[in-house]
């Protein structure tokens, strides 16, 4: 039996932060668009996450942010970081210089799909999407099974908002195009969390807390409220596996303000600790959030990112069908937006990710804990690149006696992020440029793999 085939400008697959986001705008700019979760509509937005946002992010201006904000944002009072010290029991308090969040991951998700619906876009629950429709190398609709029947989704443009490790980059032949298939398993992170219920409130629900673990991860606990805290950890799967849960439970067995503690929820996932790809276009294709690794390399966090693809890649996607043109060349502009705005950032922190695999947990917690606390921020969470003054140079220094050939890596490190910021500024605008654009880059990346001794990762 033939399936059945449904037409449409645009197929977004995927609700999540970035599928949600460009369906919401496709919609507005008056595009027929259909998203498809795999999930039934009440479990749709339950997503395994840490639940912070760090800093004021911006989210894109189609979908009621006052009510994103007032309905799903739990604690809005994060100020700070709290660095444990595994060997010592010993903390570093980080402020933040700004104010964060933590969501609740489930009502935040359920918004953002109800605010897509109202944005116009259809959405199809219970939708398994297992293969794409592409005749003649261009992308041109969607295999899935709908509630139990085979159907085909046939669209202008495809937007592959699936997550980390998409199918539909398994089953696409993206290899007509400068799309980056140079992906691989050591390039993510297996996490698992859960969400606690405490008896009494703590007295931390102002900060993140962060305990780096043996296989290049970290452990956090990120407060919803006073009460309600989520927690979780994850380690690179280029690392010795870890037994996630047993990890967790010990851990949280250790600390008295958890005793009496009860699970509301639990949850695993993969993400991506990795720079963003170099391209996310072909011909009738395009990869937004997770499933494009718009995430930061050190920590997997992704809502802003993913909000800010998804907005463009629509953006482009819109521009693109009006004119007839859904080449690589006509979606292009989306990788130049990525790349000069978060991507650079977020390669510019994959180096530090770099620096910590050539490294045992007992050299990174010495360094770590040496550095001033607001260069810590700058280095890994904001900014991506740190400076220094001579007076913090010579008290670090003095910190991180008998770690001083790894302190002077991780400074090399420092000046290689910024090097390649301006190799990401300079981002080619069409592909023509695009393989000269990555000798420079891989230059780079060269640099910093013979001085930090480790695996290239790419």
């Amino acid at each position: 039996m033939t399936p059945e085939t449904e037409s449409y400008d645009i197929v977004v697959v995927g609700g999540g932060t970035a599928g949600c986001f460009a369906a919401a705008t496709a919609a507005r700019e008056g595009l027929d668009v259909v998203l498809l979760e795999r999930k039934s509509e009440e479990e749709g937005g339950y997503i395994a996450c840490g639940d912070g946002i760090k800093g004021k992010s911006t989210f894109p201006d189609v979908v009621d942010r006052d009510r994103l904000r007032d309905e799903s944002f739990t604690n809005e009072g994060i100020t700070r970081g709290i660095f444990e010290n595994p060997q010592t029991g010993e903390s570093i308090d980080i402020p933040f210089g700004q104010t964060g969040a933590v969501v609740d991951r489930w009502k935040y998700g359920q918004i953002l799909l109800d605010e897509t619906d109202r944005a116009g876009a259809e959405i199809h629950y219970n939708t398994v999407v297992n293969d794409v429709v592409q005749p003649n190398g261009r992308v041109e609709g969607v295999k899935a099974v709908r509630e139990g029947d085979p159907l085909e989704y046939e669209a202008d443009i495809v937007i592959d908002g699936a997550g980390a490790l998409s199918v539909l980059q398994d089953k696409a032949d993206l290899s007509t195009s400068t799309f980056d298939t140079n992906v691989n398993y050591s390039q993510f992170c297996s996490a698992y969390r859960e969400v606690l219920e405490l008896p009494e409130p703590v007295d931390w629900d102002d900060a993140l807390v962060f305990k780096p673990t043996e296989e290049l991860g970290y452990l956090w606990y990120f407060p919803r409220s006073a009460t309600e805290i989520n927690v979780g950890l994850g380690f690179q799967m280029s690392q010795e596996p870890m037994e996630l849960v047993d990890v967790l439970k010990d851990d949280i067995a250790s600390r008295a303000e958890f005793a009496g503690a009860t699970v509301k929820n639990k949850l695993g996932a993969a993400l991506p600790t990795r720079r963003p790809y170099d391209s996310a276009v072909h011909p009738g294709y395009m990869a937004v959030g997770d499933a494009a690794a718009h995430v930061n390399p050190c920590t997997g966090g992704g809502i802003p990112g993913a909000a800010k693809a998804g907005h463009w890649a629509a953006e482009v996607a819109t521009e693109a069908i009006a004119d007839g043109d859904v080449s690589e060349h006509a979606l292009w502009e989306y990788n130049e937006r990525v790349q000069t705005d978060f991507g650079k950032r977020f390669a510019a922190m994959d180096l530090y990710n770099i620096f910590g695999t050539a490294h045992d947990l007992d050299e990174l917690v010495s360094v770590v804990t040496a550095l001033p606390g607001q260069q810590l921020v700058d280095a890994i969470g904001k900014k991506g690149t740190a400076e220094m003054g001579l007076g913090l140079k010579l008290k670090t220094i003095i910190k991180t006696v008998g770690h001083w050939d790894t302190l002077y890596e991780l400074y090399k490190v420092q000046s290689a992020a910024g090097s390649l910021k301006d190799v990401y500024d300079s981002y080619p605008d069409s592909p023509d440029h695009f393989g000269a654009w990555r000798k420079e880059r891989d230059a780079v990346m060269d640099r910093v793999y013979d001085v930090t001794g480790a695996e290239p990762k790419y």
